[in-house]
Protein backbone atom coordinates (compact mmCIF):
# COMPACT_ATOMS: atom_id res chain seq x y z
CA UNK A 1 0.00 0.00 0.00
CA UNK A 2 1.52 3.34 -1.03
CA UNK A 3 1.18 6.56 0.91
CA UNK A 4 -0.72 8.36 -1.81
CA UNK A 5 -3.34 5.82 -2.77
CA UNK A 6 -7.05 6.46 -2.05
CA UNK A 7 -7.31 3.74 0.58
CA UNK A 8 -4.44 5.18 2.63
CA UNK A 9 -5.81 8.71 2.35
CA UNK A 10 -9.22 7.50 3.44
CA UNK A 11 -7.80 5.74 6.49
CA UNK A 12 -5.76 8.78 7.48
CA UNK A 13 -8.82 11.01 7.11
CA UNK A 14 -10.86 8.69 9.34
CA UNK A 15 -8.20 8.91 12.03
CA UNK A 16 -7.96 12.67 11.61
CA UNK A 17 -11.69 13.36 11.92
CA UNK A 18 -12.35 10.58 14.48
CA UNK A 19 -16.13 10.60 14.40
CA UNK A 20 -16.21 7.95 17.15
CA UNK A 21 -14.18 10.04 19.58
CA UNK A 22 -12.23 6.91 20.49
CA UNK A 23 -8.91 7.52 18.74
CA UNK A 24 -6.10 8.82 20.99
CA UNK A 25 -5.07 12.41 20.32
CA UNK A 26 -1.46 11.47 19.69
CA UNK A 27 -2.55 9.13 16.89
CA UNK A 28 -4.61 11.91 15.29
CA UNK A 29 -1.49 14.10 15.43
CA UNK A 30 0.50 11.44 13.62
CA UNK A 31 -2.20 11.13 10.96
CA UNK A 32 -2.18 14.92 10.51
CA UNK A 33 1.55 15.08 9.96
CA UNK A 34 1.35 12.11 7.62
CA UNK A 35 -1.09 14.08 5.48
CA UNK A 36 1.01 17.23 5.77
CA UNK A 37 4.00 15.22 4.59
CA UNK A 38 2.09 13.99 1.56
CA UNK A 39 1.03 17.54 0.73
CA UNK A 40 -1.24 16.48 -2.14
CA UNK A 41 -4.46 18.22 -3.06
CA UNK A 42 -6.39 15.27 -1.63
CA UNK A 43 -4.41 15.37 1.63
CA UNK A 44 -5.07 19.09 1.97
CA UNK A 45 -8.79 18.52 1.41
CA UNK A 46 -8.76 15.99 4.25
CA UNK A 47 -7.14 18.53 6.58
CA UNK A 48 -9.66 21.20 5.56
CA UNK A 49 -12.53 18.80 6.21
CA UNK A 50 -11.14 17.90 9.63
CA UNK A 51 -10.73 21.59 10.54
CA UNK A 52 -14.35 22.29 9.62
CA UNK A 53 -15.56 19.41 11.78
CA UNK A 54 -13.27 19.76 14.81
CA UNK A 55 -15.03 21.15 17.87
CA UNK A 56 -13.54 19.16 20.74
CA UNK A 57 -9.90 20.10 21.02
CA UNK A 58 -8.48 23.61 20.81
CA UNK A 59 -5.03 22.09 20.59
CA UNK A 60 -5.78 19.84 17.66
CA UNK A 61 -7.83 22.41 15.76
CA UNK A 62 -5.03 24.95 16.02
CA UNK A 63 -2.59 22.32 14.73
CA UNK A 64 -4.83 21.69 11.72
CA UNK A 65 -4.80 25.42 10.92
CA UNK A 66 -1.01 25.48 11.35
CA UNK A 67 -0.57 22.70 8.80
CA UNK A 68 -2.80 24.46 6.28
CA UNK A 69 -0.55 27.51 6.58
CA UNK A 70 2.64 25.48 6.26
CA UNK A 71 1.19 23.84 3.14
CA UNK A 72 0.32 27.34 1.85
CA UNK A 73 -3.11 26.09 0.88
CA UNK A 74 -5.04 28.81 -0.95
CA UNK A 75 -8.02 26.46 -0.97
CA UNK A 76 -8.13 26.82 2.82
CA UNK A 77 -8.24 30.64 2.82
CA UNK A 78 -12.06 30.99 3.13
CA UNK A 79 -12.06 28.64 6.11
CA UNK A 80 -9.09 30.37 7.74
CA UNK A 81 -10.73 33.78 7.35
CA UNK A 82 -13.90 32.39 8.90
CA UNK A 83 -11.95 31.10 11.91
CA UNK A 84 -10.28 34.49 12.40
CA UNK A 85 -13.62 36.30 12.26
CA UNK A 86 -15.40 34.09 14.79
CA UNK A 87 -15.11 35.69 18.27
CA UNK A 88 -16.39 32.46 19.81
CA UNK A 89 -13.60 30.39 18.28
CA UNK A 90 -10.68 29.21 20.43
CA UNK A 91 -7.98 31.89 20.86
CA UNK A 92 -5.19 29.60 19.71
CA UNK A 93 -7.17 28.63 16.63
CA UNK A 94 -7.85 32.25 15.62
CA UNK A 95 -4.16 33.04 16.09
CA UNK A 96 -3.02 30.05 14.05
CA UNK A 97 -5.49 30.83 11.26
CA UNK A 98 -4.13 34.38 11.03
CA UNK A 99 -0.55 33.12 11.00
CA UNK A 100 -1.52 30.68 8.24
CA UNK A 101 -2.86 33.57 6.16
CA UNK A 102 0.52 35.25 6.60
CA UNK A 103 2.30 32.09 5.49
CA UNK A 104 0.11 31.87 2.38
CA UNK A 105 1.05 35.53 1.73
CA UNK A 106 -1.72 36.54 -0.66
CA UNK A 107 -1.85 40.35 -0.56
CA UNK A 108 -5.60 40.26 -1.23
CA UNK A 109 -6.05 39.24 2.43
CA UNK A 110 -4.25 42.23 3.94
CA UNK A 111 -7.35 44.40 4.26
CA UNK A 112 -9.21 41.63 6.06
CA UNK A 113 -6.36 41.17 8.54
CA UNK A 114 -6.25 44.91 9.13
CA UNK A 115 -9.71 44.74 10.72
CA UNK A 116 -8.23 42.84 13.67
CA UNK A 117 -5.21 44.99 14.50
CA UNK A 118 -7.06 46.39 17.51
CA UNK A 119 -9.01 43.26 18.36
CA UNK A 120 -9.68 42.73 22.10
CA UNK A 121 -7.86 39.40 21.75
CA UNK A 122 -4.27 40.65 21.92
CA UNK A 123 -2.82 37.39 20.64
CA UNK A 124 -4.95 37.72 17.50
CA UNK A 125 -4.13 41.41 17.05
CA UNK A 126 -0.40 40.70 17.34
CA UNK A 127 -0.63 37.80 14.89
CA UNK A 128 -2.50 39.89 12.33
CA UNK A 129 0.14 42.60 12.58
CA UNK A 130 2.89 40.06 11.87
CA UNK A 131 0.86 38.45 9.09
CA UNK A 132 0.38 41.79 7.32
CA UNK A 133 4.10 42.52 7.58
CA UNK A 134 4.88 39.02 6.29
CA UNK A 135 2.63 39.51 3.25
CA UNK A 136 4.22 42.90 2.53
CA UNK A 137 7.65 41.30 2.79
CA UNK A 138 6.82 38.38 0.50
CA UNK A 139 5.31 40.71 -2.09
CA UNK A 140 8.17 43.22 -2.05
CA UNK A 141 10.34 44.30 -4.99
CA UNK A 142 12.31 41.76 -7.02
CA UNK A 143 15.71 42.74 -5.59
CA UNK A 144 14.47 42.32 -2.04
CA UNK A 145 12.61 39.14 -3.00
CA UNK A 146 15.82 37.58 -4.31
CA UNK A 147 17.47 38.40 -0.97
CA UNK A 148 14.44 36.90 0.80
CA UNK A 149 14.86 33.66 -1.12
CA UNK A 150 18.49 33.40 -0.09
CA UNK A 151 17.48 33.83 3.53
CA UNK A 152 14.82 31.13 3.23
CA UNK A 153 17.46 28.60 2.20
CA UNK A 154 19.20 29.15 5.55
CA UNK A 155 16.20 27.73 7.45
CA UNK A 156 17.25 24.14 8.06
CA UNK A 157 13.98 23.38 9.86
CA UNK A 158 11.82 23.58 6.76
CA UNK A 159 9.22 25.80 8.42
CA UNK A 160 7.54 28.86 6.95
CA UNK A 161 8.27 31.38 9.68
CA UNK A 162 6.19 34.44 10.62
CA UNK A 163 9.19 36.69 9.87
CA UNK A 164 12.56 36.38 8.16
CA UNK A 165 15.67 36.25 10.36
CA UNK A 166 17.49 39.47 11.20
CA UNK A 167 20.40 39.70 8.77
CA UNK A 168 21.84 43.11 9.70
CA UNK A 169 22.92 42.43 13.28
CA UNK A 170 26.37 40.87 13.37
CA UNK A 171 26.62 39.53 16.91
CA UNK A 172 24.58 37.77 19.56
CA UNK A 173 24.95 40.88 21.73
CA UNK A 174 23.22 43.00 19.08
CA UNK A 175 20.49 40.40 18.63
CA UNK A 176 19.99 40.19 22.39
CA UNK A 177 19.44 43.95 22.60
CA UNK A 178 16.76 43.74 19.92
CA UNK A 179 15.11 40.63 21.33
CA UNK A 180 14.82 42.05 24.85
CA UNK A 181 13.89 45.60 23.81
CA UNK A 182 10.19 45.67 24.66
CA UNK A 183 9.77 49.06 22.96
CA UNK A 184 10.53 47.56 19.54
CA UNK A 185 7.71 46.23 17.39
CA UNK A 186 7.13 42.49 17.31
CA UNK A 187 8.34 42.22 13.71
CA UNK A 188 11.84 43.37 14.69
CA UNK A 189 11.96 41.27 17.85
CA UNK A 190 10.79 38.19 15.94
CA UNK A 191 13.49 38.72 13.35
CA UNK A 192 16.10 38.72 16.10
CA UNK A 193 14.47 35.60 17.55
CA UNK A 194 14.70 33.63 14.32
CA UNK A 195 18.31 34.70 13.72
CA UNK A 196 19.19 33.43 17.20
CA UNK A 197 17.46 30.16 16.35
CA UNK A 198 19.51 29.83 13.19
CA UNK A 199 22.72 30.51 15.16
CA UNK A 200 21.64 27.87 17.67
CA UNK A 201 24.64 28.06 20.02
CA UNK A 202 24.56 27.74 23.81
CA UNK A 203 24.74 31.51 24.09
CA UNK A 204 21.86 31.97 21.65
CA UNK A 205 19.77 29.56 23.72
CA UNK A 206 20.65 31.51 26.88
CA UNK A 207 19.40 34.74 25.30
CA UNK A 208 16.18 33.11 24.11
CA UNK A 209 15.64 31.58 27.57
CA UNK A 210 15.98 35.00 29.17
CA UNK A 211 13.40 36.44 26.79
CA UNK A 212 10.95 33.62 27.47
CA UNK A 213 11.09 34.17 31.22
CA UNK A 214 11.30 37.99 31.38
CA UNK A 215 9.09 39.32 28.58
CA UNK A 216 5.96 41.08 29.86
CA UNK A 217 4.57 42.39 26.59
CA UNK A 218 3.23 39.53 24.47
CA UNK A 219 2.11 35.96 25.07
CA UNK A 220 2.47 35.49 21.31
CA UNK A 221 6.15 36.43 21.50
CA UNK A 222 6.80 34.05 24.38
CA UNK A 223 4.90 31.21 22.71
CA UNK A 224 7.07 31.59 19.59
CA UNK A 225 10.20 31.16 21.67
CA UNK A 226 8.71 27.92 22.99
CA UNK A 227 8.09 26.79 19.42
CA UNK A 228 11.65 27.63 18.44
CA UNK A 229 13.00 25.62 21.36
CA UNK A 230 11.06 22.66 19.99
CA UNK A 231 12.89 23.09 16.69
CA UNK A 232 16.29 23.53 18.33
CA UNK A 233 15.89 20.57 20.72
CA UNK A 234 18.68 22.04 22.83
CA UNK A 235 18.99 20.63 26.36
CA UNK A 236 20.01 24.03 27.78
CA UNK A 237 16.48 25.29 27.10
CA UNK A 238 14.92 22.74 29.49
CA UNK A 239 15.04 24.88 32.68
CA UNK A 240 13.29 27.84 31.01
CA UNK A 241 10.71 25.59 29.37
CA UNK A 242 10.04 23.81 32.64
CA UNK A 243 9.55 27.13 34.42
CA UNK A 244 7.18 28.40 31.72
CA UNK A 245 5.13 25.20 31.85
CA UNK A 246 4.92 25.37 35.65
CA UNK A 247 3.59 28.96 35.65
CA UNK A 248 -0.19 28.62 35.94
CA UNK A 249 -0.52 32.39 35.43
CA UNK A 250 1.14 32.11 32.01
CA UNK A 251 -1.01 32.07 28.88
CA UNK A 252 -2.05 28.55 27.83
CA UNK A 253 -0.54 29.03 24.39
CA UNK A 254 2.88 29.60 26.00
CA UNK A 255 2.61 26.66 28.38
CA UNK A 256 1.45 24.47 25.48
CA UNK A 257 4.51 25.27 23.40
CA UNK A 258 6.76 24.70 26.40
CA UNK A 259 5.28 21.22 26.91
CA UNK A 260 5.63 20.20 23.28
CA UNK A 261 9.18 21.58 23.10
CA UNK A 262 10.12 19.44 26.09
CA UNK A 263 8.71 16.40 24.31
CA UNK A 264 10.87 17.19 21.28
CA UNK A 265 14.02 17.50 23.39
CA UNK A 266 13.29 14.05 24.86
CA UNK A 267 16.12 13.91 27.39
CA UNK A 268 15.86 11.38 30.19
CA UNK A 269 14.46 13.81 32.76
CA UNK A 270 11.64 15.06 30.52
CA UNK A 271 9.16 12.26 31.05
CA UNK A 272 8.63 12.99 34.76
CA UNK A 273 8.11 16.68 34.02
CA UNK A 274 5.44 16.02 31.39
CA UNK A 275 3.64 13.32 33.37
CA UNK A 276 3.22 15.73 36.28
CA UNK A 277 0.92 17.92 34.12
CA UNK A 278 -1.36 15.20 32.77
CA UNK A 279 -3.97 16.31 35.32
CA UNK A 280 -3.56 20.06 34.72
CA UNK A 281 -6.73 22.14 34.95
CA UNK A 282 -6.32 23.43 31.38
CA UNK A 283 -7.41 21.05 28.61
CA UNK A 284 -4.80 22.39 26.23
CA UNK A 285 -2.00 21.67 28.70
CA UNK A 286 -3.14 18.13 29.46
CA UNK A 287 -3.47 17.40 25.75
CA UNK A 288 -0.11 19.02 24.96
CA UNK A 289 1.56 16.74 27.49
CA UNK A 290 -0.11 13.67 25.95
CA UNK A 291 1.23 14.68 22.54
CA UNK A 292 4.62 15.61 23.98
CA UNK A 293 4.96 12.22 25.69
CA UNK A 294 4.25 10.55 22.37
CA UNK A 295 6.94 12.73 20.77
CA UNK A 296 9.30 11.73 23.58
CA UNK A 297 8.54 8.05 22.95
CA UNK A 298 9.13 8.53 19.22
CA UNK A 299 12.46 10.29 19.80
CA UNK A 300 13.58 7.43 22.02
CA UNK A 301 12.39 4.62 19.74
CA UNK A 302 13.59 2.90 16.60
CA UNK A 303 10.70 4.32 14.56
CA UNK A 304 11.81 5.54 11.16
CA UNK A 305 9.45 8.53 11.17
CA UNK A 306 6.84 10.26 13.31
CA UNK A 307 4.19 10.04 10.59
CA UNK A 308 2.06 6.91 10.20
CA UNK A 309 0.94 5.00 7.14
CA UNK A 310 -2.11 2.82 7.81
CA UNK A 311 -1.83 -0.85 6.86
Amino acid sequence: MTAGNPSTLSELEKILIDETGAIPLYKRYRALFSLKGLGTKEAIQSIIKATEKENRSELFKHELAYCLGQLQSKEAVPLLLKLIADPNEFVMVRHEAAEAIGAISDKDNMQFLGQYLKDPCQELADTCFLAIKKIEYENSSQDIKESNDKQKHQNIYGSIDPTPPEMEANSIEELEKKLLNESLCLWDRYKAMFRLRDIGTDEAVRVLSTALLTDKTSALFRHEIGFIFGELQHPLSVPALQQALADTQEAPMVRHEAAEALGSIASVDIIDILESYLQDEADVIRESCVVALDMYNHQNSDEFQYAIIPQ
